[in-house]
């Protein structure tokens, strides 16, 4: 089946879109910030005069947890948004398309060869990112980088995502901000449930004040992983 490229915004959140190519699919997408520049792979559509980039789930747990379901992204156009565990940057490249060129994306990142390829990749054209090699236990050792953000959004691979992204939001999110915590259940404990390990994670978010707004699951996207959306 050949039908017309299609492009129209996400009717549930600002700066997101769904895509539909020439197959009859429908994907998601996002305004591309640095037109011309694919960030991993991912395919670039142009229509109506706009450049926009595919979003991929099996790539991004961000895209994986809005095709299961997510009813809050607290990432919109303007924001400030501090993302632990940057990697090479395949989300937060779209979470900097979303937030565009008035707001900013702080990229906190331990290993240093995941830094090079995020600065060397991605935030050579993006100036609306910021990269941050350093430890996400420690936010003392990056306050001096960081001001106050509207959102924080963790994806470490370690054991104590729940504290870790919470000492992060004692040290930098605004009163009223929002997380968003990707919980990898076999990097915490592999020897048990993921179930139980994702609601001792939400468990430690509640005991720091947050509010618990939704929790996904993200299969088959990612095995054992889930988004979690609070609010403090």
């Amino acid at each position: 089946m050949n039908v017309d490229l299609n492009v129209k915004p996400h009717p549930a959140f600002e700066e997101i879109f769904w895509v539909t190519l020439e197959d009859g699919s429908r994907k998601l997408g996002t305004k591309n910030f640095s037109p011309g520049n694919s960030v991993y792979g991912e395919r670039l559509i142009k229509f109506e005069g706009t450049e926009y980039r595919l979003w991929e789930p099996f790539r991004s747990k961000l895209a994986a947890a809005i095709l299961k379901g997510l009813k809050t992204v607290p990432v919109c156009l303007d924001q400030k948004v501090l993302y632990l565990g940057a990697a090479s940057g395949t989300t937060p490249s779209h979470i900097s398309d979303i937030v565009g060129e008035n707001g900013h994306v702080y990229c906190v990142e331990f290993a240093s060869r995941s830094l090079r390829e995020l600065v060397n990749n991605v935030v050579a054209f993006r100036y609306n990112m910021s990269p941050i090699l350093a430890d996400a236990r420690l936010p003392e050792s990056y306050s001096r980088m960081v001001e106050q953000v509207s959102t924080i959004y963790c994806d470490v691979a370690q054991p104590e995502q729940a504290k870790l992204l919470a000492d992060n939001a004692d040290m930098f999110l605004a009163e009223g901000g929002w997380v968003m915590l990707a919980i990898k259940a076999q990097s915490i404990d592999v020897t048990k449930d993921p179930a139980e390990v994702i609601r001792k994670e939400t468990a430690i978010l509640e005991s720091r004040g947050f509010n618990i707004k939704q929790v996904v699951g993200l299969e088959p996207f990612d095995k054992a992983h889930a988004m979690v959306v609070a609010q403090k």
